[in-house]
C-alpha cells in the first residue's frame, strides 16, 4: 500500500512511497501541470529528500490528469515578483538536484511534455511514454531560450544538429518520433503505461543500491572524462562493490539459484 508521507505542506505536487519506490506527481492538472514558483521549490526539496533517504530506492516522476508538464507557468504572479536571474537560479538548482540524485529515476510521460517539462523528463534516467504523449522544446514559440538543463541534456541524447532542430524550430513531435530520435526509451499503449513503469520501478528497487548509484554516476560523467579516467573511476567503484554485503549476497544467491535480496549495505 502506498504511503503518502511526503512533506505535509505540499501544494503543487504529491509524493507517495511504497516498497522503496517514490512516486512524485506534478499536481496542477488545471494548468497542465505547468510549474509555478511554488512547484520549483517543492520539486527541489523532494529531490533532496529522496537523495538523503536510504529507504528511497527509485523515483518516478509523472503528471496528474492528461499532461506530464506543459513547462513553466508564465502567468504565475509569484514568479513575477522575483528578479529574473534569481528565478532562473532556483530553476537551475532544481535541475541540478535531479541530476545529482544518485538513484534511478523514471519519467512516466502522459500527455504533453513541453519546455522545462520536457527537460524535466529528460533529466530522468529513463523515459517511458504513453502512445498519445507529445513533446516539444517550445521555448522559441514563447520568445525564450532553452532552460532546465536542456542545452546540456539534448545534444548528449540526440546529437547537436538534431538538438538544434528541436530547439530552434520548437516543433511538437509524437511519442514514436521521440523514441526514434532517442529521447524516449519506450512507448507503450496509454492504458499500459502505469503497469509498465511499475514493473521497471520494481526491478530497479530490487537492485543493488550502491552499485546502481555508482553506475549512474559513471555514466553521467562519461562525456566529461577521458577513457583513462573512466577506467580508474570504474576500478574504484568496483573495489567498493567487492566489499559490500550486496555483492556477497549476489554470489550466494547465484550459488543457491535464487533471486538476490539486496539491502544497500
Amino acid at each position: 500500500m502506498a504511503d503518502r508521507n511526503g512533506p505535509a505542506d505540499l501544494e503543487t505536487i504529491r509524493v507517495e512511497r511504497a516498497d522503496g519506490i517514490v512516486t512524485l506527481t506534478l499536481d496542477r492538472p488545471q494548468r497542465k501541470n505547468a510549474a509555478n514558483a511554488r512547484m520549483w521549490q517543492e520539486l527541489y526539496a523532494t529531490f533532496v529528500e529522496v537523495a538523503r533517504n536510504p529507504e528511497d530506492r527509485v523515483l518516478v516522476v509523472t503528471g496528474a490528469g492528461d499532461a506530464f508538464c506543459s513547462g513553466a507557468d508564465l502567468a504565475d504572479p509569484e514568479a513575477m515578483t522575483q528578479h529574473g536571474l534569481t528565478r532562473m537560479r532556483i530553476i537551475g538548482d532544481t535541475a541540478l538536484a535531479l541530476h545529482r540524485l544518485a538513484k534511478p529515476t523514471i519519467a512516466k510521460v502522459n500527455g504533453v511534455a513541453a519546455g522545462a517539462g520536457l527537460n524535466l523528463a529528460l533529466g530522468c534516467d529513463l523515459v517511458v511514454a504513453g502512445a498519445s504523449a507529445r513533446f516539444s522544446q517550445i521555448f522559441a514559440r514563447r520568445g525564450l531560450s532553452i532552460d532546465f538543463g536542456g542545452s546540456w541534456l539534448l545534444p548528449r541524447l540526440i546529437g547537436l544538429h538534431k538538438a538544434k532542430e528541436l530547439a530552434l524550430l520548437a516543433d511538437i513531435i509524437d511519442a514514436e518520433e521521440a523514441r526514434e530520435i532517442g529521447i524516449v526509451n519506450r512507448v507503450v499503449p496509454d492504458d499500459e503505461l502505469d503497469a509498465f513503469v511499475a514493473g521497471w520501478a520494481a526491478r530497479l528497487a530490487a537492485g543493488p543500491p550502491i552499485a546502481l548509484s555508482m553506475t549512474k554516476t559513471l555514466l553521467n560523467n562519461a562525456f566529461a572524462t577521458s577513457m583513462e579516467q573512466a577506467l580508474e573511476d570504474e576500478a574504484r567503484c568496483q573495489t567498493v562493490n567487492f566489499g559490500t554485503a550486496d555483492m556477497t549476497e549476489a554470489v550466494q544467491a547465484f550459488m543457491e539459484k535464487r533471486e538476490p535480496r539486496f539491502t544497500g549495505s
